[in-house]
């Protein structure tokens, strides 16, 4: 799965009508430009690739005032809130993604009810512990990691990041369970999108 796909989504669905400029804005804003692939034409290229998959409705406006082409808007259809929410639940399981799809997930987790997001995240930690239970099973030598050389430390780094995924994860959880921020159906939610 690719963040960018997830990321699109989101804040098209947030905006609920929004042009390839709003969405490369917002997320320039959050930061995704940083710790993911949503670079510019990754996500007018993901825009056009949605409309064509029938994810997103494009709507062309006006013609540009500094004389381009006319702008095209987005809006999500129901397929494509489907697709979000399909993604926005894996990308919070799947313990073996790449970081920037749990960012992408993370950054969209309140548009889930708050049970929700919860089990889903105990679904994350006990994955990760069930691939650790394995993994050190399998290929930690009781010698420790050196005495297979420099490669031990490989198995050594996935282990640690693991158990800091998880611990971060438990985290996350407690912190949701006290009330933090606000879910789905819960109220005004924060929506981190530029006007």
């Amino acid at each position: 799965m690719s963040a960018i796909r997830l990321l699109v989504l989101g804040a098209v669905r947030q905006h609920g009508r929004a042009h390839g400029y709003q969405v490369r804005n917002d997320l320039e804003f959050w930061g995704a430009h940083e710790w993911s692939n949503a670079k510019p034409g990754s996500i007018y290229h993901a825009l056009k690739q949605m409309a064509k998959q029938g994810l997103l409705l494009a709507h062309e406006t006006a013609p540009s005032t500094a004389g381009g082409p006319p702008r095209t808007e987005y809006e999500i259809t129901e397929q494509g809130t489907r697709e979000f929410f399909a993604l926005l639940r894996d990308s919070l399981t799947s313990y073996d993604r790449s970081v920037d799809v749990l960012s992408a997930g993370i950054g969209f987790i309140v548009d889930l009810e708050r049970s929700e997001a919860v089990a889903l995240l105990r679904e994350r930690v006990t994955a990760i512990e069930g691939w650790r239970a394995s993994a050190t099973e399998n290929y930690t030598p009781a010698e420790g990691p050196e005495s297979l050389g420099h490669i031990g430390e490989i198995m050594n780094m996935w282990v640690h990041s693991a158990d800091a995924g998880a611990e971060w994860t438990r985290g996350l959880i407690a912190r949701i369970e006290a009330g933090a921020y606000t879910f789905a159906g819960e109220g005004e939610p924060f929506v981190g999108v530029l006007t």
